[in-house]
């Protein structure tokens, strides 16, 4: 701070690109963790509670900065216990592993069921998801901040006011609504998506509040421990999106594949229905001809009975020429 009582901070003489922004899940827990105010500011926004109304709100489920995480074992999302009567699962995920619904569903059950052994049911803290996602939930119904509750399917009469599932798509800002503006959600999305140092200061020029949200991810990016961990969680996603895609790749060939089996026999069903066809005609032809040859067979007896006939006639007529 200088004589003047003006705050200076770091990030503003930074310049370029950004080695690892918030939609990073590592990145975007630590700065949360690091910084009371940017977690603060952003239930505020989200939630849509004055700022002078959240007293307190404490991370959970810390780590220890720079602390190595196992993908397999290790969950970045940030739970939060606000103001010590509602809980708040945060998560930042950019890779859609089409799971999103029934992964967030099973987070919020799971801390829905907050009664403390020996109370009663109506004293369960409400509890809320807010997913942050760098990708399109529904591609038939995209929305930049939707809200999911518990309501009766006739009239939509809300079930319980303690139960939300809150879904940010960062990828659709330009969907924001207006009073998703006043309550600068959509700024937040921007500032978690700036990729260089040039967009953080744009916003901050025009939000102050996000000064030291800024600073911390200035602070956590020339941290050695924590850049490396970030870039741990980004290797992973490059190698999990490869991964997708190559199995992407691998049922789209299954599937021309089984579509060329399912074309092939297509061609070998008209194939054997023409040879079917044949053979009725063949088999036609051949009871034609056996009718034919039965017929031939009948006249050539017929026709050997009347030789027998007129042998018989002929042998009566010199006979009886003999006795004349």
């Amino acid at each position: 701070m200088n004589s003047n009582n003006i705050t200076t901070y770091k990030f503003q003489s930074a310049t370029g690109a950004l080695k690892y922004n918030l939609t990073n899940d590592y990145m975007f827990r630590m700065v949360l963790q690091k910084s009371n105010e940017t977690l603060t500011l952003l239930l505020s926004s989200v939630l849509d509670i004055p700022v002078e109304n959240i007293v307190k709100a404490e991370i959970q489920n810390p780590i220890m900065p720079g602390e190595a995480v196992d993908s397999k074992e290790f969950q970045l999302d940030i739970v939060v216990l606000l103001n010590d009567n509602t809980f708040i699962n945060l998560e930042m995920q950019v890779v859609d592993y089409n799971n999103w619904p029934e992964r967030s569903l099973s987070y919020l059950c799971r801390k829905f069921d907050n009664v403390v052994r020996g109370d009663d049911y109506i004293e369960v803290k409400p509890v809320y998801h807010i997913g942050f996602l760098d990708f399109t939930l529904f591609e038939d119904h995209p929305e930049f901040f939707a809200k999911y509750h518990i309501s009766n399917e006739k009239d939509g009469y809300q079930y319980t006011d303690k139960f939300h599932l809150y879904v940010i798509e960062l990828n659709h800002t330009e969907m924001a609504t207006e009073e998703d503006k006043k309550h600068k959600i959509d700024t937040w999305a921007k500032l978690f998506k700036a990729t260089t140092w040039e967009e953080i200061k744009m916003i901050t020029s025009t939000n102050p509040s996000m000064n030291s949200t800024a600073e911390e991810i200035f602070a956590a990016n020339s941290d050695f421990m924590i850049a490396e961990q970030c870039r741990v969680r980004e290797d992973n996603i490059i190698h999990e999106r490869r991964m997708k895609e190559a199995l992407a790749e691998k049922d789209n060939k299954i599937e021309e594949q089984a579509k060329e089996l399912e074309e092939k026999d297509k061609k070998l069903e008209e194939k054997d229905k023409k040879l079917e066809e044949k053979d009725k005609k063949l088999e036609e032809k051949d009871k034609k001809l056996e009718e034919k040859a039965k017929e031939l067979e009948e006249q050539a007896k017929e026709l050997e009975e009347q030789a027998e006939l007129i042998a018989r006639l002929q042998k009566q007529l010199e006979e009886k020429g003999i006795k004349d």
